[in-house]
């Protein structure tokens, strides 16, 4: 059996509209889908949103306005592979913007508490090179940035 494809479905707690057409701000190859509203048979506000499908970086995305009974934590996150520093720079601002919270060796959280990794593509690369000293540097380099920075990974990569 084949199936169909994946959609990520994501819980919010009434912010699945606002959220959609945020990353759909953030991320080429989006746009806002079907929205689906609940109606006179509830349980929700008549006319408030059920679901909103998007897609964003191609990708299918469902926002689901499920209640507070669940949140978002790190145990989940997507990882957005840059090809280079202009890329990474983009979306760490634009993913922290607006209360965002930065972490740590790329990590962070968008203001509805989803966790992106956002990460240069060449970082693999830097810290499992087959020389374990370089990449040490590079991990440890890694391990002391909250944004990544190529150019210093490269740097402390090659033992500059």
């Amino acid at each position: 059996m084949t199936a169909r494809g994946f959609t990520a479905a994501l819980w919010f707690d009434g912010q699945a509209e606002e959220a959609a057409e945020f990353y759909v701000s953030v991320f080429e190859d989006a746009e806002i889908g079907r929205i689906a509203r609940y109606t006179d048979a509830g349980p929700g506000e008549p006319g408030s949103v059920v679901t909103v499908e998007f897609t964003a970086n191609g990708q299918k995305f469902v926002g689901i306005n499920g209640g507070p009974q669940f949140t978002f934590d790190e145990a989940i996150s997507f990882v957005i592979h840059c090809d280079d520093q202009s890329e990474v720079d983009h979306y760490w601002a634009a993913l922290t913007a607006g209360g965002g919270q930065e972490s740590q060796c790329g990590w962070l959280k968008d203001r509805f508490g989803l966790s992106w990794q956002v990460i240069p593509t060449e970082l693999i690369t830097l810290i499992s090179d087959p020389d374990p000293a370089k990449a040490a540097r590079a991990t440890e380099a890694m391990l002391s940035m909250k944004k990544l920075d190529l150019t210093e990974l490269r740097r402390a990569h090659d033992g500059g």
